[in-house]
């Protein structure tokens, strides 16, 4: 990291002597090449900056989310369904790559469950400062009354394991099952009983992948979803053991509350753990989010009642 900071700084140097250069001889055109260089510096900076924060040991690697509506039925499904769609913009304009592993129509409208890997650097380090539960206010599309109704989903982002990472599986200790896939992912596929249903009888963890007409390869991504979940619970377990070694009380991370998304009876997206705010709902609700993301990674609170337009 030290390395990239010199470098860095070395560019800054030489393009202030070159603006020197250039605004003693009244070069426009050296002036106007020093002004590039200079923003190319800015936009590296912030690059580098955002690297330093995703240190974590899994955060240059891929990730596997997942998203399930709270109570409330369609209401909950469509809003998981809307964020689902935010994160794949997301993913798109960062040019990384999704593919969607298990995809749970709701009953009228939405998802009941939906879990989605994305690939491409940093894609974990970012996407792990979404876990939580987000909440939308909004007039409902589904009451006819048009009521404001509330929702609530939650969002869980976990590391995609390397194949050198041992998580220790009995095949004693799993159930597999195998349906006829349907919905996203499956609508190809479901003239045979391809889609794959694996139950980790110890811990009661369920993973499903229907993403491919071969049960082969569904098997194979659903033990990959299995492993990275189960490594994660022990991650998780381990946690809890240390908070409660130092008397710390905090529930899960990705079962608190962390944004609320206001579309009446103003419009307004907050972030609960930051206080960074936007008024641009549309922008975020397209995939805009890394401004909220990079705040996050910071460890940024701004003052009650300051307002920070999320970055694109």
């Amino acid at each position: 990291m030290a390395d990239g900071w010199k470098e860095i700084f070395t560019k800054i140097d030489d393009s202030r002597q070159l603006f020197e250069i250039a605004r003693s001889e009244n070069d426009m055109e050296m002036l106007a090449e020093s002004d590039s260089e200079l923003d190319s510096l800015l936009s590296a900076m912030d690059s580098f900056e955002v690297k330093t924060m995703l240190s974590g040991e899994y955060d240059a690697g891929n990730a596997i989310v997942t998203v399930h509506p709270g109570a409330g039925g369609t209401e909950s499904q469509d809003w998981a369904q809307m964020l689902l769609r935010m994160y794949l913009r997301f993913a798109e304009k960062q040019g990384f790559k999704t593919s969607i592993v298990d995809y749970q129509a709701g009953d009228e409208a939405g998802v009941k469950s939906v879990t989605f890997t994305v690939s491409g650097d940093y894609a974990y380090g970012f996407l792990k400062t979404e876990n939580g539960v987000h909440r939308l206010v909004r007039i409902s599309p589904f009451d006819a009354s048009r009521r404001r109704h509330t929702s609530f989903a939650s969002v869980m982002a976990i590391p995609e394991l390397g194949d050198n990472e041992a998580v220790e599986i009995n095949d004693e200790d799993l159930k597999v099952d195998t349906y006829r896939a349907s919905g996203a992912g499956g609508q190809h596929v479901n003239k045979t009983d391809s889609a794959v249903r694996i139950t980790h009888l110890p811990t009661g963890t369920v993973v499903q992948c229907q993403s491919d007409r071969s049960q082969h390869k569904n098997r194979a991504g659903a033990m990959k979803v299995l492993r990275a979940r189960l490594f994660e619970l022990e991650r998780m377990k381990k946690r809890e053991k240390l908070d409660g070694l130092a008397g710390d009380k905090k529930e899960i991370a990705w079962g608190n509350q962390i944004r609320s998304y206001v579309l009446h009876p103003y419009r307004m997206i907050k972030d609960l753990r930051t206080r960074m705010e936007t008024g641009n709902v549309d922008a975020v609700l397209d995939g805009d989010i890394m401004g909220f993301m990079e705040a996050c990674l910071a460890g940024r609170v701004e003052p009650a009642g300051q307002s920070k337009q999320p970055k694109k």
